[in-house]
């Protein structure tokens, strides 16, 4: 899944972020603009986070399968998943919101498959948060290696076995909403030393997914990272609310991870210590194809609400469209 370059192979990173279906619809136009340009089945690495999360593990599911991408489509146009789910959580005795969630995307994606049903996709990791541990607790599997699950603190195990769609359940369990996702010793061993884990939405700890890609293990040589989540944006009422002080606080403590996991990127780079980095962000104006479309993707909800038409098309065309830019401005390379 190498690209060819001056005659040496070299391996490409995709980052997918989270920001509910806006993002996954974000990250479709991405995908259909790869593979216009003859890049998409040259992705060696996905990470994904949430909303990425949904669109990154169908897609790796279904790597070979022509239809993949309009599937992707029809999903967050025609299904309003947390609702339903947060709903029947509560009133089901026997069953969480958390699983109620899994148990929707297995319906309507995944069919009960485990990461082992990755095999035949590139390297992908599906984050979620550890909140026993403060890290980044990641799913992975595809590009011809076992299947994985685990961190860097307690360690890792394999899990061949482990559902697709409860490793995207915990991937995008926005609190407070869903649940987090309890793992005990007896489905991941390491637990053992902290008596159990829950797992929460990987954007608590990195919203953009960069850090697997910038593993030494993975040593790629470029880095995209389509960021469909929430810029933070100038509020000229800000509140007031206790309550709602909360999630403003959330909001900017996110918007300075953001901002230095954007500096790490760089100065790797220019180090000779990282690849080399293409990042676009749903507000950029820089690359669009119309105008207005960066403001209008931005203004669309975060949640997991089916996407009206309309919203999916600008989403679609304003993804497609930075990415495209973004390469032939950066790194025309990749089309030679």
């Amino acid at each position: 899944m190498t690209v060819i370059i001056d005659g040496a192979q070299k391996r490409i990173g995709l980052a997918l972020s989270g920001g509910g279906f806006r993002a996954a619809a974000f990250h479709l136009g991405v995908f259909r603009k790869l593979k216009a340009l003859e890049l998409l089945d040259k992705i060696d690495l996905l990470s994904c986070v949430s909303g990425g999360s949904i669109a990154g593990a169908y897609l790796a599911l279904h790597w070979n399968s022509p239809t993949a991408l309009d599937e992707i489509e029809w999903y967050v146009h025609s299904r309003s998943i947390a609702v339903s789910s947060v709903i029947g959580g509560i009133l089901d005795p026997f069953e969480s919101r958390l699983e109620k969630l899994a148990n929707s995307y297995d319906r309507d994606l995944f069919k009960h498959k485990s990461l082992s049903a990755l095999d035949g996709g590139p390297r992908i990791y599906l984050n979620s948060t550890n909140l026993a541990t403060g890290n980044m607790f990641f799913f992975v599997a595809g590009g011809g290696q076992k299947e994985e699950m685990g961190e860097h603190e307690l360690g890792v195990v394999d899990a061949p076995n482990f559902r697709i769609a409860l490793a995207v359940a915990a991937s995008s369990a926005f609190p407070p909403v869903f649940p987090p996702l309890r793992l005990d010793a007896c489905t991941y061993a390491h637990a053992a030393a902290v008596e159990y884990v829950t797992l929460t939405d990987g954007g608590i700890y990195d919203n953009m997914g960069v850090n697997p890609l910038l593993r030494e293990r993975n040593e790629l040589d470029y880095l995209i990272i389509s960021d469909g989540g929430k810029p933070f944006a100038n509020n000229r009422q800000p509140t007031e609310s206790g309550a709602i002080v909360l999630k403003a606080g959330l909001d900017i403590m996110m918007e300075q991870i953001r901002g230095l996991e954007f500096d790490r990127i760089a100065y790797r780079h220019l180090a000779g210590m990282g690849p080399k980095p293409l990042w676009f962000s749903i507000d950029s104006v820089e690359g669009e194809a119309q105008a207005g479309d960066a403001a209008f993707a931005s203004s669309i909800g975060t949640n997991l609400k089916a996407l009206p038409a309309a919203e999916i098309d600008v989403l679609n065309r304003h993804g497609g469209s930075l990415i495209e830019a973004r390469i032939r401005k950066y790194t025309p390379e990749l089309l030679a």
